[in-house]
C-alpha cells in the first residue's frame, strides 16, 4: 500500500486555493472513488483518467483506488484536475518517482485518448501559484499564451498524458495516436478558443473617439465629469440623439488601467473564457447587456459555484444599460448593492461566491415608450399612465445613486465645417487623468479612489459657505433631496478638479446642480 500525491489549484469565483491530490491504492474489489466535495464533472474524472491512462500503457490496478482532494471542506469543480489525479494514481502504483510530483502544479482536462484539453480560469490560478512560491507548472499547450502573461513560473505546455509522464521521469509504452481529420478540427477550434493562436496580447478592440460624435457638447461635458469623478450617469432623450454613441465612447476618455487592474480584468475574462478576445488590456471594459437580460445574467449565476455576470465583467470599467426603463425591475434592483459596496455576493447551497463589481454605471432611456415626449410633446402618443409606468422601473433608491441625470436633446443641424478639429478623446482623457490624480492625492489618507466615494460630511466641511448657498436654495425649493445635495457637492468637487482649483467655486456648484435636473 502506497500513497501518491500531486498538486493542483481550485477556484471559488476568483479566489484560488491549493489542492493536494492524494491517491491511495488498497486491497479490495476493483473500485475507483474521488472524495473531497467534487462536482459532477470532477466525479466523472474516474472514467476519463482510467481510459487516458490505458492509452499510454499504464495498467490500472485491479484493487480499490481512492483519491482525496484536500481541503475537503471546499467544493471542487471542473475537469481541470484530471491530470493531477492521473499522476497521483500513477505515483501510488510506483509508475512515477514521487519526489517529482509534489513541487509541480498540474492542470489539464484529459480526453479518453490521453490528449489534454484547454481550460478556463488559468490566469487567476497561476497568479495564486506565483504568490505562494510555486515555480513550475504543467499546463495544456493551448493555454500557453495565457500562461505567459504571468512571469516567474516555468511553464511546460503539453498536449498528451504521455508527455507529462516523461517530464516527470516516467516511461510510456505508447505514443499519442494520430488525430483523425475531425479530431484535428475539434482540437484546432478549442485551441483557438483558448488563445493559442488568438493574439492574446494584441486582440483588444479599441473604443470609438469622442470627436466622432456630432454636437452634444453638454452631454460630452457630463461624461467627462463622470469619468473624472467616477460618477454614475443617466441620459434621457429621444431616439437618435446619440446616447448610445456617447456611452460607447466613455472608455476612451477614462484613465487607462494600471497593472493590478488589468490583471483583475484579465482574470475575470479568463474565468469566463473570453480572455483571447481581449488579451491583457489597459482599456477599461465596456459591458452592454440587452434589456431582456435576466437577474442571473447581470449579477452572475449557475449551479454549484456561480459564474460572473455582466456586473463583474464591467469591473474597473463601464456597465451600460441601454433602454434602461425596459429592464425588469428585479434586474435593476440588483444594481443597488454593488453600487454601494463595489462587489456582488452570490449565495448557493454549497458556497458563497464574492466577485468584484466596481464599475461606472451609464443608463440611457427614451422620455416615454414611443420616444416622442420631447419639446412640446405634440407627437407623443403615450398616455400619462403609460409614461408613469415606463419610468417607474427606475426606483427612487436606484435613481438616488445616480449622480448625473441629464437630458440629451436631438441634434437639429449638422455642424459647419471648420478648420478647427473637434476635441478628441485623447485631449479629454488628459484632463480626466489630471483630475483623478488630484482627487487621489487629496483622499489618500481616507482610502477614497474618487470624488464619488468621498464622504459628504468631509466635503461640506471643506467647501466655503458661499459656494454652498445654491445647494441650500435648491434644498429649500425641493429641487434637490438631502442625498442629492451631497451628490451635487461631489460633482462640484470633480468640476473644480478638472479646472485645477483646490475647492469648488460658485460656478462649479451651479454646474453640478445643472447635471442633476433632468426634466423627464
Amino acid at each position: 500500500m502506497k500513497i501518491g500525491s500531486s498538486v493542483s489549484v481550485g477556484l471559488v469565483g476568483l479566489k484560488a486555493f491549493a489542492i493536494q491530490v492524494q491517491a491511495f491504492v488498497s486491497p479490495g474489489l476493483p473500485y475507483f472513488s474521488i472524495i473531497g466535495l467534487p462536482d459532477t464533472s470532477l466525479s466523472e474524472a474516474r472514467e476519463r483518467v482510467k481510459a487516458a491512462s490505458s492509452t499510454i500503457g499504464f495498467r490500472w490496478p485491479q484493487t480499490r483506488v481512492t483519491v482525496n482532494l484536500s481541503p475537503a471542506s471546499l467544493p471542487k469543480r471542473g475537469a481541470m484536475h484530471d491530470l493531477a489525479i492521473a499522476i497521483a494514481v500513477m505515483g501510488a502504483c510506483g509508475a512515477l518517482p514521487q519526489t517529482e510530483n509534489d513541487s509541480v502544479l498540474l492542470l489539464g482536462e484529459l480526453n479518453l485518448d490521453g490528449s489534454i484539453l484547454p481550460l478556463t480560469g488559468l490566469l487567476p490560478i497561476l497568479l495564486f501559484a506565483k504568490e505562494h512560491g510555486i515555480t513550475e507548472a504543467i499546463i495544456p499547450q493551448a493555454n500557453i499564451a495565457e500562461g505567459r502573461l504571468v512571469g516567474g513560473i516555468d511553464l511546460r505546455g503539453v498536449t498528451h498524458l504521455s508527455e507529462v509522464v516523461r517530464l516527470l521521469g516516467g516511461t510510456c509504452s505508447a505514443h499519442p495516436l494520430e488525430d483523425s481529420p475531425m479530431t484535428a478540427m475539434v482540437r484546432m477550434n478549442r485551441a483557438a478558443a483558448a488563445g493559442e493562436n488568438a493574439g492574446i496580447v494584441a486582440g483588444t478592440p479599441l473604443p470609438g473617439d469622442m470627436s466622432q460624435v456630432i454636437g452634444q457638447n453638454s452631454a460630452k461635458r457630463s461624461l467627462e465629469v463622470a469619468a473624472a469623478g467616477g460618477h454614475h450617469i443617466l441620459m434621457s432623450g429621444p431616439p437618435g440623439s446619440g446616447k448610445t454613441m456617447l456611452a460607447s465612447r466613455l472608455p476612451s476618455i477614462m484613465p487607462q488601467l494600471n497593472e493590478r487592474e488589468a490583471l483583475e480584468i484579465a482574470s475575470i475574462r479568463s474565468l469566463c473564457g473570453t480572455l483571447p478576445r481581449y488579451g491583457l488590456s489597459t482599456i477599461p471594459p465596456f459591458e452592454s447587456p440587452h434589456h431582456t437580460a435576466s437577474s442571473a445574467a447581470l449579477a452572475g449565476g449557475g449551479s454549484g459555484v456561480a459564474q460572473p455576470g455582466a456586473i463583474t465583467r464591467a469591473h474597473n470599467g463601464v456597465l451600460f444599460l441601454d433602454e434602461a426603463t425596459e429592464f425588469a425591475s428585479r434586474s435593476l434592483q440588483i444594481l443597488r448593492e454593488p453600487l454601494e459596496t463595489g462587489s456582488v455576493s452570490l449565495s448557493r447551497s454549497k458556497s458563497v461566491t464574492i466577485y468584484p463589481a466596481h464599475f461606472l454605471l451609464v443608463m440611457a432611456a427614451n422620455p416615454c415608450p414611443c420616444g416622442n415626449d420631447w419639446g412640446t410633446g405634440e407627437k407623443c402618443t403615450c398616455s400619462s399612465r403609460e409614461r408613469t409606468r415606463y419610468w417607474s422601473r427606475l426606483s427612487g433608491p436606484l435613481l438616488d445613486r445616480i449622480d448625473i441625470q441629464i437630458d440629451v436633446p436631438p441634434v437639429t443641424s449638422l455642424p459647419v465645417i471648420s478648420s478647427e478639429p473637434t476635441e478628441s478623446s485623447v485631449d479629454i482623457r488628459a484632463r480626466v487623468v489630471a483630475a483623478r490624480a488630484i482627487a487621489q492625492e487629496r483622499f489618500a489618507e481616507f482610502g477614497w479612489r474618487s470624488n464619488a466615494q468621498a464622504d459628504g460630511d468631509w466635503l461640506r466641511r471643506n467647501t466655503n459657505s458661499a459656494a454652498l448657498a445654491p445647494i441650500s436654495q435648491a434644498l429649500s425649493t425641493q429641487r434637490l433631496s438631502l442625498r442629492g445635495a451631497d451628490r451635487t457637492l461631489r460633482l462640484a468637487w470633480t468640476i473644480a478638479d478638472l479646472a485645477g482649483r483646490t475647492s469648488p467655486e460658485l460656478s462649479d456648484v451651479a454646474e453640478g446642480i445643472s447635471m442633476r435636473t433632468r426634466k423627464k
